[in-house]
């Protein structure tokens, strides 16, 4: 029977830490503060922005939701990620994706502040993901790797195929594995004989974001799976990018809902808490 790997001790243990950061912030007169920037049009997002707001409400984290219409030009987000930058009592920055499709999420993401993207979407915290440099670190990716080693998976020299070449969770999570000195083999749309890669895989990392692209037939039972897609099905439901045919085959897998995404959100508040620190330490040498 398939191991299930959920996230919601790992998740806890990084709650509490932050609590515990936090507290010590607040005596030190440090009041930790996330600002998320939505651009109205997608529902998924205003959940997720909500879902936030009432995590930092548990964790004593201030939150200010600033919520744009639908066709509000780039100008005018600018302006506003500009005084966020600006405003010392700010300490995290988030822009929801996606936004609608006059606005080029490049453009305005490039424009947060580094030590305030706790999202890891800057040019120079991506850049500090591929030279391992202090930055902050997209959240997805480090869950995927957190997730495996709160369950004692050990990476280096494991055969891993990493599914999955985005920017946002593929890119930067190969660069990591990297770092874990795994040996890893990338797959993507062009590759074509995913089953082989999978076969010959200890461990693989999915991220695609395409329901049920892992099947069945493409697993072996000494696989374990890290599922980091978010699918909506038919239903409604919520569904990651293994199919429901390989997680029965598969030795390990983490469940959509319930494995990276309920880390991610917890690591996007630890990311506050290193921003936090490295604003800090540039206060200091200026």
């Amino acid at each position: 029977m398939v191991k299930l790997l959920k996230a919601k001790e790992a998740a806890e243990q990084v709650y509490d830490s932050v609590r515990s950061k936090v507290e010590r912030l607040k005596k030190e007169d440090v009041h930790p503060h996330m600002a998320a920037v939505l651009v109205e049009g997608d529902p998924a997002s205003l959940y997720y922005a909500q879902a936030k707001q009432k995590t930092a409400e548990k964790l004593g984290v201030a939150f200010s939701l600033h919520t744009l219409p639908s066709h509000t030009p780039e100008n005018e987000i600018l302006q506003l990620i500009t005084r966020l930058n600006d405003d010392p009592s700010v300490h995290g920055i988030m822009l929801e994706l996606p936004l609608p499709g006059h606005l080029q999420a490049g453009c305005i993401t490039a424009a947060i502040s580094t030590l305030k993207d706790i999202d890891g979407v800057t040019p120079a915290n991506k850049l500090a993901v591929v030279t391992g440099e202090a930055g902050l670190y997209p959240a997805t990716p480090q869950a995927c790797i957190q997730l495996l080693k709160h369950y004692g998976y050990n990476l280096e020299g494991k055969k891993v195929t990493l599914v999955g070449r985005g920017q946002t969770v593929g890119l930067p999570l190969f660069h990591m594995l990297q770092r874990e000195n795994a040996t890893v083999t990338v797959c993507h749309s062009r590759t074509p004989d995913l089953a082989f890669h999978l076969g010959h895989a200890e461990i693989a990392f999915v991220a695609v974001g395409r329901l049920h692209v892992v099947k069945g037939a493409m697993v072996h039972a000494d696989l374990t799976l890290i599922d980091a897609g978010i699918n909506e099905t038919e239903e409604g439901k919520i569904a990651g990018d293994v199919s429901p045919e390989a997680a029965m085959v598969a030795a390990a897998l983490s469940p959509v809902p319930g494995g990276v995404g309920t880390l991610t959100t917890a690591i996007l508040f630890q990311n506050l808490m290193k921003a936090i620190s490295l604003q800090s330490k540039e206060a200091h040498r200026k």
